[in-house]
């Protein structure tokens, strides 16, 4: 469960705020969107969340994941993962390679063994050495998705995952994404400027 806690976000030594206070819940496998315009604070919102908010932003409120209170915990300890417009997949190493550096420490045989069901879940079986730069830009954002669950994270922020997409992959990766997370049974957040990113009957919240 994913709570927000009369959640603000102002500058640092300014009694400005980019929002109004947030307060409302995700449970878990829902995904709930905010919304609104360019410059509002939707991204500087999910950095606070995830734990890399600029030193210029001072967060106020509660962030509450699972009874855990993440404004105190740095990054590497808050366990939430993120979904940008960018796949930012390291192109020097091949599916596999790049599927490996979610895993941490975990032994070289169960790596393989979990890599695999991954992909064949994400219909991309024996990828595992592709070249990243030979994927097409659906496959591409399959691998990304991947990556960012076998960290297991107990929270995904999407930082508008879906934007760069055409029309028809967009809809076939949303609904890959949202199959996922409800799979997973962990909270979401999506940040939009497009209403048909928003899965049916998710709450909206607007930023102001």
């Amino acid at each position: 469960m994913l709570e927000l806690n009369q959640l603000s976000i102002r500058f640092s030594g300014d009694a400005r705020h980019l929002f109004s206070p947030l307060s409302f819940e995700v449970a878990p496998g829902e995904v709930a969107a905010v919304m609104g315009p360019s410059g509002c604070g939707k991204s500087t919102l999910l950095a606070a969340i995830a734990g890399t908010l600029s030193r210029c932003f001072t967060p106020s409120g509660e962030i509450v994941l699972n009874q855990r209170q993440l404004l105190e915990l740095p990054q590497a300890r808050r366990r939430v993962g993120i979904l940008f417009q960018d796949d930012l997949l390291f192109p020097h190493f091949n599916v596999e390679q790049n599927l490996r550096f979610a895993l941490g420490d975990v032994s070289r045989d169960e790596a393989e063994r979990r890599i695999a069901q991954v992909l064949e879940q994400a219909e991309l079986s024996g990828y595992q050495q592709r070249d990243i730069g030979h994927l097409s830009g659906g496959q591409r954002a399959r691998v990304s998705v991947l990556r960012s669950l076998l960290a297991e994270p107990e929270l995904l922020l999407l930082d508008e995952p879906f934007s760069k997409l055409d029309k028809a992959l967009r809809a076939q990766f949303r609904e890959f994404v949202f199959a996922q997370i409800k799979a997973m049974n962990i909270p979401a957040l999506l940040v939009t400027h497009d209403h048909d990113d928003v899965p049916h009957g998710a709450q909206v919240h607007a930023l102001q």
